[in-house]
């Protein structure tokens, strides 16, 4: 209907009947999948408690905890499909995604607290350790006095010269226990993982800043975290202290972030460090009231199980990684599934077929976490292999879950600038139930924090053409007052949006 059609239709009162464009809402996206529980176990019940004290889908909680189980179990063991050279690490980065309303946050935090509870624990040893330390630190100095005193007198004499103790060399300072951390550069990243051998958990509020970081402070930092996703040997060398070899560079991660600050990160380079994050985009819940209070207490338990686990033994004495081989049956399940995913559609684009191609490391990885979460919540001897539930679990999960959600995310990020202020825009309208819109009011308060992305320049008189074109506003330009001058841009909002008749 053109613009004369539209007043002459409000002149005469008509009641406009116009189907408007309801896709535009979700503008083409993918809707949300519900999350299996399978593959939590035991833990899905907290997690149930979670969702329901913050008002979320379990989806955000969930996530939290894979995050942070795998973080404890580290590289202190790893899972081998096959038994050969491939190896996968207890590590996984999990992205919670969410309008800036959807409450994620709380879920993470609710997961995330007792970690917090085992480094006031490992203070306390850490305190003791300091304490040893300075007394052999002392000690050494009088050791090496007494070397040095050895020295000088046979000095212009044929003795041989003494051997400097072993009492005399100052041994390192001890590290402290550091479950978690965040905002960190790659080098206090490293320096933290010296001292935390088997791993920590990166968790970051808000990851955009996090993926934003990797080229700020240096230009490897791409590099370093695609090492610390891998499990990989690294070494740091610094001037002043030389060079520190870390066996094992295992750092999970865990974060939210706004779907629209998805774009720009989808604009860099496809070296895999984007498709290796796993996402959860569920679908917004209203608030509603809380049965009752979280309780973390079995979960409090499971993580400090997790924690405790020790470490093997080269024949040397070093720690190394006590790997789990897959059970026959459970061996077959993942060859079959393996050539599988390597024959799917990679719909979505370059980066979705990078996603699919890293799901068979994703797989053995959650396949790890599912059987010790299963230990760690029942106890009984601990897990020697990793059987056909745990697996089945795992695949099931990244199937009808991490695969529909990567699709959703991957293809709102290609959607362009202007269809999703369009869509933006939309949603508003129908959260706020507007019947009537005015360009100016939406860049002022209360309008204008909500429809950020519209404030740039010349985005939301965009937005505004794209619903007149779909039938979801009708321009209706009048004058306060019938005075005279420049006309205000008023736009009804047609009724049917609101699913009216």
């Amino acid at each position: 209907m053109s613009k004369p059609n539209y007043q002459a239709a409000l002149d005469s009162a008509e009641v406009i009947s116009i189907a408007p464009d309801m896709s535009l809402v979700n503008n083409g996206r993918r809707p949300a999948v519900e999350m299996p529980s399978d593959l939590l176990g035991p833990a899905w019940s907290i997690i149930e408690q979670v969702a329901d004290n913050t008002s979320t889908k379990p989806d955000y909680a969930a996530v939290a905890y894979l995050a942070a189980a795998a973080s404890l179990i580290g590289g202190k063991r790893k899972i081998s499909p096959y038994g050969l050279d491939w190896e996968e690490p207890a590590i996984l980065w999990m992205a919670a995604l969410g309008d800036p309303s959807s409450r994620k946050s709380a879920p993470l935090d609710i997961i995330t607290k007792p970690l917090w509870a085992i480094r006031d624990m490992a203070r306390e040893d850490y305190a003791q350790a300091l304490r040893d330390w300075e007394s052999d630190c002392e000690r050494a100095k009088v050791e090496r006095t007494r070397w040095q005193d050895e020295v000088k007198g046979a000095a212009g004499t044929e003795l041989t010269t003494p051997a400097m103790p072993d009492a005399a060399v100052e041994p390192s300072k001890p590290r402290e226990r550091m479950p978690l951390i965040s905002d960190v550069t790659p080098e206090a990243a490293g320096m933290v993982i010296q001292g935390n051998p088997q791993g920590t958990l990166c968790y970051n509020d808000e990851l955009a800043g996090w993926l934003d970081s990797f080229d700020r402070y240096t230009s490897g930092g791409r590099a370093f975290w695609l090492s610390a996703f891998g499990g990989r040997p690294h070494s740091i060398t610094r001037k002043s202290s030389g060079t520190s070899d870390l066996p094992f560079l295992g750092i999970s991660v865990l974060g939210s972030i706004q779907p629209d600050r998805i774009v720009k990160l989808m604009e860099g380079p496809n070296d895999g460090l984007v498709p290796r994050i796993l996402w959860a985009w569920p679908e917004k819940c209203l608030p509603r009231m809380p049965t009752g209070r979280v309780d973390t207490s079995a979960l409090r338990n499971a993580y400090e199980r997790l924690e405790l686990l020790s470490w093997g033994r080269d024949e040397t004495g070093e720690h190394v990684a006590i790997v789990l081989p897959l059970t026959d049956a459970a061996k077959a399940n993942f060859h079959d599934w393996e050539v599988s995913n390597a024959q799917s559609d990679g719909d979505g684009g370059g980066l979705y077929e990078t996603f699919v191609g890293k799901m068979s490391g994703a797989v053995l990885r959650l396949a790890l976490v599912c059987e010790f979460t299963k230990w760690a919540f029942n106890g009984g001897d601990e897990p020697r292999s990793v059987g056909s539930e745990s697996l089945l679990s795992a695949i099931i999960w990244v199937e009808d879950y991490a695969k529909p959600m990567a699709q959703r995310v991957f293809g709102d990020a290609f959607v362009s600038e202007g269809e999703r202020n369009a869509s933006l825009l939309a949603r508003y309208i129908i959260k706020q139930h507007l019947e009537l819109v005015n360009v100016r009011e939406l860049r002022r308060p209360p309008h204008k924090s909500a429809l950020k992305p519209l404030q740039e320049n010349g985005a939301l008189d965009d937005a505004i053409a794209r619903l007149v074109e779909a039938d979801w506003l009708f321009p209706t330009p009048s004058r306060e007052g019938g005075s005279i001058g420049q006309q205000r841009k008023d736009y009804t909002v047609n009724k049917l949006v609101f699913g009216g008749s």
